[in-house]
């Protein structure tokens, strides 16, 4: 049996245990990077290499920089300077919450926005005496932080594990901002869906009680009366500024400079060590460092060749740029709503970068349109993290589908017919 057919197999099995969850996420990703090896796609060293990747290490570093805000306060003065910026107001309360989560998560881990974000509401909406609601805000900040993440290079683990893919193959990898101009568009949907029509539909929809945490709500009551150390609080945010100067310059790779900001945490006691590895979240180091293996094995046997030459091949070899990401943009979309981004971008990813050598295409703008779409995750809350993480407001399934339609819908119109002006095409 051939490499290719091996490692479709591989990829057939991976894909619905990556659906299913028959498996935790992480194991199903270094399961079919060790398989890849196992079964001779690849050689032992290249399956482990995604644990040593620099994307790998941008990951663990901006999620110790994340942890290190959250701890020293930083993350908390935030949330009480937009209680005191928007008071009582529920639509312009959400609407700061929006952008706010957004902004955060273009340089944070979403999904560590998102954790810092719902206490905040949670607080908010205790001392609002029914004005501010968990359940008209919670849902509003997933959305946005999902968004947010697809901003810049280092919101999301898409992104990242997109960038892996480009480097790892030798071709042009995204900048820090190359992600901004596409993304700001879903942003701005976002923002006037919750200034329109969000609201009301909410209230017609969430036809459930408020439900109260108390657990949530203690959290974020002894979050504002604990005094910080507000020399730490400036190492904090001065790290994280260096951070995002860093990034930018490009005086070192973004993971040489994400683990020395997240040392320099550790260093200055910012974030204590015992706090650091019970609050990481080593799912997602896990998924992305297997997650590279896997689509190596996918690369390198073939198989994304082949799957890349059938697709192309369904449309007599004519097929345009644009048409290519308007197909992948919908492939993206979907699979997003369904199983995680990260698997998902590991499946498409090599597939991409496959159709594009084959047609003679600049590989980076797919696979930009790629990402941008697995950060539509609005439909279902089982997909990512930070949509998940927002059950906590008593939601139903099809609450998420209900309101998430529309702005999903929304969002793929203006993606659709900006891709021409972001990519000159």
């Amino acid at each position: 049996m051939s490499t290719c057919t091996i490692a479709l197999i591989i990829l057939g099995v991976t894909i619905v245990l990556f659906v299913t969850e028959l498996l935790p996420l992480p194991v199903t990703a270094v399961g079919a990077a060790i398989a890849m090896s196992v079964f001779g796609v690849i050689p032992f060293s290249s399956s482990f290499a995604g644990f040593s990747s620099d994307v790998t290490l941008m990951v663990i570093g901006s999620m110790i920089i994340g942890e290190a805000l959250f701890s020293t306060g930083v993350a908390a003065e935030i949330g009480h300077a937009i209680i005191k910026m928007v008071g009582t107001n529920e639509k312009v309360f959400i609407i700061a919450c929006v952008v706010i989560s957004a902004v955060l998560s273009a340089f944070l881990s979403n999904t560590a926005v998102v954790a810092m974000m719902l206490p905040v509401a949670a607080a908010t909406a205790a001392s609002s005496k029914g004005a501010i609601t968990k359940k008209n805000s919670f849902m509003a900040i997933g959305f946005a932080a999902n968004v947010g993440g697809g901003l810049t290079l280092v919101g999301s683990t898409p992104n990242v594990i997109g960038q892996g893919l480009l480097a790892d193959a030798g071709l042009e990898t995204m900048g820090f901002f190359d992600l901004t101009l596409g993304g700001l568009p879903r942003l701005v949907v976002i923002i006037l869906f919750y200034a329109t029509i969000g609201c009301a539909l909410q209230n017609k929809v969430f036809n459930f009680p408020e439900v109260t945490d108390e657990t949530m709500l203690a959290q974020a009551n002894s979050e504002g009366a604990q005094k910080h150390d507000p020399v730490k609080m400036a190492i904090a945010s001065g790290i994280l500024i260096l951070t995002i100067i860093g990034f930018i310059s490009g005086i070192w790779t973004v993971g040489i400079v994400a683990m020395i900001a997240g040392l320099l945490c550790i260093i200055t006691r910012c974030i204590s060590i015992k706090e650091l590895f019970a609050r990481i979240d080593w799912t997602t180091v896990w998924v992305l460092a297997g997650s590279l293996g896997f689509a190596s094995g996918i690369a390198k046997s073939g198989a994304g060749q082949l799957i890349a030459d059938t697709i192309i091949g369904w449309f007599g070899g004519s097929v345009s740029l644009y048409i290519l990401m308007i197909m992948f943009t919908l492939l993206a979309t979907l699979m997003g709503n369904f199983m995680s981004s990260s698997a998902a971008v590991a499946i498409l990813g090599p597939i991409g970068i496959s159709m594009c050598q084959t047609l003679n295409f600049s590989t980076k703008p797919l696979m930009m349109v790629i990402i941008w779409s697995l950060n539509l995750a609005f439909l279902t809350p089982i997909a990512t993290p930070p949509v998940t993480m927002t059950l906590q407001g008593g939601y139903r399934f099809l609450d998420y589908t209900k309101i998430g339609s529309i702005l999903l819908i929304s969002c793929l119109v203006v993606s659709i017919l900006t891709y021409p002006l972001v990519f000159h095409l």
